[in-house]
């Protein structure tokens, strides 16, 4: 197999590319259908990893409750925010995303020729080259941890006390092998979501917050806030040994001990990773950027923003990730294969039923914020101050939930076509964008102004989603933008008329249990979005219904 370059998009005409590997999907096996049998393949697969995702975000909101119980939004749990802030940016520079979006489409292209020799000639070429930038990169870390965090972390901070930067140099040090075991970790979940095994990758994420609970709940108190940090090596030794069963399981499975750099799709892999790499480095940094900006702003304001941006994860993991998880296999063999008109409905079809859930979500978790925090969080450290700084941070975070949702899927349509410049060129100029106005916005922000930490991270993300949709359909020659503009502004109209519901129970249910004003705001709204859904006759809402009731039929 001929390993290109990637693809300079701008310099050919998109018909051009696909009309390339045309001839090929008339001698290969495909392992996919039109369309339609495509379409089914990831909605089946999607719903997998939405129930995982639905399973690992309760275990998340137990973590949380367990976490914000212990620790509130005290200065010790903002060293540790911001210790794990550097962890995830080394993770996400050497690994991550960036290793998914290179790895997974030319592993899969391999599968889908039937070159398995390749593939796993591949796998470990990448894998060995990993372990030992890993290994290095937190050898560097461990040593130079002092002077990252207090030059780098409490930079705008100088009157911090010398204890708090001892304490997340201690957590910083503590935590560094979790990169290392991540970085395994997730190129695992590539090979097993490229043979189309989804479930134990999508649980994986619960076994890392049961550590963190096992760690915080069984470690001596005594300890302190440094249980926390070591149930997060217990968490990430779980994400691996979740999956690594499986992994061994898997079909014509090879590891070769020599393989490295010297092997042709190897470097592929790692260029390919580059562009993403730098993306991966500015949306880490931004967060570092902000949790510095927070650590400024007295008290607590660190740990509000992280409290508020892992909430608004939480549906953004079930609906976006989950989807773009499920999608990255299928249309990277449609791209393989030539299939240019099923690659076009196949993403089309993600993304109109990515809008379907991300608007109502995002209007639902806005106004139900206060009670969703004090359900989740207001307990022991967590009183209702914190519950007021966090659900400000919310408001601004949620805003930008359906652009963030976006972003997950759009990019998974990029990296299928081997294209991963695109995004990385577009999400520099949103991070850029976001760090400047962080800036801007905590000055405006009288009241609370880490509120304005927030509102920049949504801005950014809305207009990064925007012009990322904008290239792709002209890339694409079109993206179904009728079908679009329709599951759009039904699911804004559905969202409204499930907003009025919302609000009216809460009216009446003021100075009443916040369980039931939580758990009646959400049925409630739920059922308002599909009646009108529902009569508004949404395609998807109608297949999704005639599935289930032919798998009802099948049962009896």
């Amino acid at each position: 197999m001929e390993f290109k370059d990637e693809i300079p998009e701008e310099k050919r005409d998109n018909s051009e590319v696909f009309a390339e590997t045309k001839d090929k999907s008339q001698t290969l096996d495909t392992m996919l259908e039109q369309s339609s049998v495509a379409g089914q393949q990831i909605a089946r697969a999607a719903s997998v990893v939405m129930l995982a995702y639905v399973f690992s975000t309760l275990i998340g909101i137990l973590r949380g409750m367990v976490v914000s119980g212990a620790f509130g939004t005290s200065a010790e749990l903002d060293s540790f925010n911001a210790a794990n802030r550097v962890t995830e940016l080394l993770f996400n520079l050497t690994a991550g995303g960036a290793l998914g979006s290179a790895f997974i489409p030319m592993f899969t292209g391999m599968l889908t020729k039937r070159e398995e020799n390749k593939a796993w000639r591949l796998a470990s070429g990448v894998l060995n080259t990993l372990l030992i930038i890993l290994l290095i990169v937190a050898a560097l870390m461990w040593i130079f941890a002092p002077a990252i965090v207090e030059k780098g972390l409490f930079v705008l901070t100088p009157g911090t006390q010398l204890t708090q930067i001892e304490l997340t140099v201690r957590l910083l040090r503590i935590m560094l092998p979790t990169v290392i075991i991540f970085g395994v970790s997730g190129l695992m979940m590539g090979m097993l979501n490229a043979h189309q095994v989804f479930l134990w990758p999508a649980l994986a994420p619960s076994a890392y917050s049961l550590g963190i609970i096992l760690g915080v709940l069984l470690l001596p108190k005594s300890m302190g806030i440094d249980r926390l940090a070591y149930g997060t090596l217990i968490g990430a030794a779980g994400h691996f040994l979740l999956q690594a069963p499986t992994l061994f399981k898997l079909p014509k499975r090879a590891y070769f001990i020599g393989e490295g750099l010297k092997n042709k799709a190897t470097r592929q892999v790692f260029k390919l990773m580059l562009p993403r790499i730098v993306g991966a480095s500015v949306v880490q940094l931004n967060f570092v950027a902000n949790t510095i900006i927070g650590l400024s702003l007295g008290e607590g304001a660190a740990s509000a923003v992280t409290w508020a941006f892992t909430l608004m994860l939480m549906p953004q993991a079930a609906i976006a990730q989950s989807a773009g998880t499920a999608s990255l296999p299928t249309l990277s063999a449609q791209y393989e294969l030539g299939q240019h008109d099923t690659f076009r409905k196949t993403l089309s079809g993600i993304i109109r039923a990515v809008l379907l859930l991300a608007i109502p979500a995002t209007v639902a978790m806005i106004i139900l914020r206060v009670p969703l925090i004090q359900v989740i969080y207001e307990r022991g450290q967590f009183d209702a101050n914190s519950t007021a700084m966090v659900s400000w941070a919310l408001l601004w975070y949620g805003a930008g939930l359906v652009g963030h949702c976006l972003v997950e899927v759009l990019s998974r349509g990029y990296y299928a076509m081997h294209d991963t410049r695109t995004p990385v060129i577009v999400g520099l100029l949103a991070m850029g964008l976001n760090i400047a106005l962080s800036f801007l916005f905590v000055r405006l922000f009288i009241y609370m102004p880490h509120g304005g930490l927030a509102l920049a991270n949504s801005v950014a993300t809305t207009l990064e989603s925007i012009v990322l949709l904008i290239i792709l359909r002209k890339r694409l020659e079109g993206l179904e933008g009728k079908q679009l503009f329709s599951a759009t502004w039904k699911s804004l109209l559905a969202s409204a008329v499930m907003a009025g519901v919302i609000w009216a129970w809460m009216r009446l249910m003021i100075g009443q249990s916040k369980y039931l004003v939580l758990l009646g705001g959400g049925v409630l709204g739920l059922l308002a979005y599909g009646v009108i859904i529902w009569l508004l006759k949404v395609p998807e809402l109608r297949a999704l219904l005639g599935r289930i009731k032919q798998k009802l039929g099948e049962a009896g």
